[in-house]
This record gives C-alpha cells, sequence and structure tokens, in this order.
C-alpha cells in the first residue's frame, strides 16, 4: 500500500468525510485493509471497520492480529460483532474465542445464530490441540451415482459458502467418506459421466482427535490445501485447510524458538504479554540456568590448587567453555529443527550418534589447531606470554578443544531425542540448558588435558 494512500485515509478521517472514506474503502483488497488497519492507531481503526460492508468487514476480521480483534469485539456494537462473527468461518471464529475469557466467550456464543452456534459449541467441545478445533464444516459433499453434470449443478448451488472447491468429497448414504476427487476431474470429463466411473478409492484423511501436530506432517507429505476430517466411525465431519495447518505452524516454531532461547513459550504476543507474566516465563529458566553455572564455579573450586600454581590456565577456560557451548547449541538446533520437520525418528539415535561423533571429532580438530597455532604464534610474537612452557599449553588448550567440541556436539544431539524419548519436549533442552551442562564439564575435561601435559612442569 501506496504511503501516499495512507495519507488520504488519515486526512478524510480527520476532516470527517465518512461518506466518502467508505466509497474508497470498498476498492481495497481485504489483504490491503488489513495491513492499513494494522498501521493505524485504535481510534483510527474503529473508523475504518465501521465503515466496511458486513462482507468485506468479515473477510478483513478473519485475518486481523488477535489483539485487534479483541479491541473491536470490546468497543464496537454487538449487534455489528454478532452479524461478523456469524458470517466468520467457524475455524477461524474457534481460533478467536480460544483467545477470549470463559465468560465472554460465553456471551458472545449467544449472539450466534442457532446454527451457527451448534457448530462453534461442537468446534470448542475437541480436545484443545486437536484437529477437531480446526476443521470447519464448509465443504462439498456428493454420491458415486450422481453425473458429472449433477455434480457441476450442485457446486453452483452450494459452493458459495464452501471453504474451498479444489476437492470434492464423495460419501455414501450414511455420511461415511470413500473418496475424494480434484475438482479438475469433473471440469474435464463428459457431462454424463457418474462419480463412481473418476472414483479410485485412495484418500487421505484426518481424524477429529488427531494431534494438530500430526495433521502437519500429514499436509506436507500429500502437498494438499485441504484435507477431510471423520469420526472413528469414517463419517465425514469437515476439512482442514492449508491456511489453518500454516498458521499451527507457525505457533509451534514460534514455540520451539522462545523454548531454545531459554524460556518458556509465551501464550500471547510479546508486546501484549503482562509484565508479571514475562516475569514468570523467564525467571524460572535463568534460576535453573544459574544454579546449573554454580556447578560450574564447584568444578573450578576443585582444581583451585592447579589454578594457584599454573595462572595462564585460567585465561583460555572461556574460550574452552564456550567453543563445547557453541557446539552444543548447533547440534540442539539442528536436531530439533529435523525432527520438527519428520527428517528423523527415535529409531535413528544411533545414525545420529555416529553422525555427530564424527562431525564434532573433526570439528574439534579444527578448532584444536586454531587455538594451537594462536598459541605457538603469539609465544613467538611476544616470548613470555605464556611462560617457557608454552607447548605444554598450547597441546592442552588444543586437545581440550577436541574433546570439549566433540562432547558438546554428542549433548546437543543427544539430549533433544531423550527428551522426546520421555515424552517431553525436545525444545525444553535448549541452547543454554545444552551449554550450561557443557560448560560445567568443559572445565573437568580442560583440567584434565592440563595435568596430562603439564604435569611435571607447571603442575
Amino acid at each position: 500500500m501506496q504511503p501516499q494512500t495512507v495519507e488520504t485515509i488519515t486526512s478524510l478521517i480527520q476532516e470527517g468525510e465518512f461518506f466518502k472514506l467508505k466509497q474508497v474503502l470498498r476498492e481495497f483488497q481485504p489483504s490491503e485493509l488489513v495491513t492499513l488497519i494494522e498501521e493505524e492507531e485504535e481510534r483510527e481503526q474503529l473508523i475504518i471497520f465501521r465503515l466496511l460492508p458486513l462482507k468485506l468487514a468479515t473477510e478483513v476480521f478473519e485475518y486481523l492480529d488477535l489483539e485487534i480483534q479483541r479491541h473491536f469485539l470490546d468497543n464496537l456494537a454487538q449487534d455489528k460483532m454478532a452479524d461478523i462473527l456469524n458470517e466468520m468461518s467457524p475455524d477461524d471464529r474457534t481460533t478467536l474465542l480460544e483467545f477470549l475469557p470463559a465468560n465472554f466467550v460465553a456471551e458472545l456464543v449467544q449472539s450466534l445464530s442457532e446454527e451457527e452456534r451448534r457448530v462453534t459449541l461442537q468446534l470448542l467441545g475437541y480436545p484443545e490441540e486437536s484437529v477437531g478445533r480446526l476443521m470447519t464444516p464448509d465443504y462439498i459433499a456428493i454420491r458415486e451415482t450422481w453425473t458429472v453434470q449433477q455434480v457441476l449443478d450442485y457446486v453452483r448451488q452450494h459452493g458459495g459458502q464452501s471453504e474451498t472447491l479444489s476437492m470434492l468429497y464423495v460419501t455414501d448414504a450414511h455420511g461415511v467418506l470413500i473418496d475424494d476427487i480434484r475438482i479438475r476431474e469433473f471440469l474435464l470429463s463428459a457431462p454424463t459421466i457418474r462419480v463412481r466411473d473418476l472414483m479410485d478409492r485412495r484418500f487421505v484423511q484426518l481424524t477429529a482427535v488427531q494431534d494438530q501436530e500430526e495433521a502437519i506432517d500429514v499436509f506436507r507429505r500429500n502437498d494438499r490445501n485441504a484435507l477431510p476430517v471423520v469420526s472413528d466411525q469414517g463419517i465425514l465431519l469437515g476439512i482442514v485447510t492449508i491456511d489453518d495447518i500454516l498458521s499451527i505452524r507457525e505457533q509451534e516454531d514460534t514455540e520451539d524458538m522462545q523454548k531454545l532461547g531459554g524460556s518458556e513459550a509465551l501464550d500471547e504476543p510479546y508486546l501484549a504479554t503482562p509484565l508479571l507474566s514475562m516475569l514468570k516465563k523467564r525467571a524460572g529458566w535463568l534460576v535453573i540456568l544459574l544454579i546449573g553455572e554454580m556447578f560450574t564455579a564447584t568444578a573450578l573450586k576443585s582444581f583451585e590448587h592447579e589454578i594457584a600454581k599454573a595462572a595462564v590456565l585460567t585465561l583460555f577456560i572461556p574460550l574452552i567453555i564456550s567453543a563445547g557451548g557453541n557446539a552444543g547449541s548447533q547440534a540442539t538446533s539442528l536436531i530439533i529443527r529435523a525432527m520438527s520437520l519428520g527428517e528423523l525418528s527415535l529409531g535413528e539415535w544411533w545414525r545420529v550418534m555416529r553422525r555427530e561423533l564424527a562431525t564434532g571429532f573433526m570439528l574439534g580438530a579444527i578448532l584444536g589447531v586454531v587455538g594451537l597455532s594462536r598459541i605457538l604464534l603469539w609465544s613467538k610474537l611476544f616470548p613470555g606470554e605464556y611462560g617457557e612452557y608454552y607447548w605444554g599449553v598450547g597441546l592442552t588448550v588444543g586437545a581440550s578443544l577436541v574433546g570439549i567440541v566433540l562432547w558438546g556436539s554428542l549433548c546437543g544431539s543427544m539430549l533433544p531425542l531423550l527428551l522426546k524419548r520421555l515424552g517431553a519436549d525436545p525444545a525444553t533442552s535448549s541452547a543454554p540448558f545444552v551449554a550450561t551442562l557443557v560448560d560445567v564439564t568443559g572445565v573437568v575435561i580442560y583440567f584434565a588435558f592440563a595435568l596430562l601435559f603439564l604435569s611435571g612442569t607447571l603442575l
């Protein structure tokens, strides 16, 4: 949307030219109006939305941010919002109602028409993370005895209420799904051919109680814009469309990213999350990580004697433990993402371990060579920088880097798989958690190599 267009609309609002503004707004696409409303202040948002005709207002409302939807519900006339809620697709309406307080939901549900109220309550009755919460009952169902001409006539008559027309669903007399057929098959077939002649009885389906994450995988494997949802008896209940799946995918990715950052997933957008709630979400993990880092101090205390004799070793402690933490964070992020995309399963843990053993060793060797070279070079350029036993210090740092990077890669790759096996969320093995674990063990590995290479000299 051009900046001058936004300025024109703002100017019309300020001048009170609402009739003219109403005509101007009708020329925009719903996506453009969504962008416009989200960029305006709250007062201007209400004015623009009030001027939209019902059908256009409904389309715009479905794509607005949940916070703006809540703002409209609080401030617009109940009759207008009831009309919009009645016009909304059931799946989008359910998503909105889940976001609102229970008492508010009860009041809004009462404002729906009898049919829409029945559908909404049915959708809200499914488990929170189930496919049933996403499905819409707006689809086209046909019979196998119909001709192509009958199907096309039926689509013309009822297709306006359907969520999508890319796929038609064949059901029997009891409503059981027996096939799905792409609309193009009917468009390219002779009018007298019957539906049964186009059927292969091979189709993909979801169940109403199926987990939403499983549905994401099914969509990805089958490249569909919509999938049918059936009951345990195979009765067609509704469909789930790709836009809802993409929304869930975005939510899941957001939760994983937040957990990988070392906090609990936020229930609301960042700026809409109350300060106290934000503190609760972040403080817990920070306390746990702090306690974990205290074990690093305990490990250092165990080597207090060695540190007193060879203070030069303390120079490289941050380098050693950060290298291990970085390697672990890399591995954790890669494994969690691979699991999320279905690229690997728990049964492939041994393949992952072998791969990370090789990768971790080679990465550690690269860093080890860099660390050793740096110490040797500095000792030549600045004699006495690391003392007369700089070779021993260099070998200690180089070998420690190999060990700690290898260990970090193993921890980072195995922890998500272990948590998944225990039924926990793999994203909980966040990068900070892995880094803290590797920090503690890194100190032990470092001083173990120091004793190996510097005993009898510095130690």
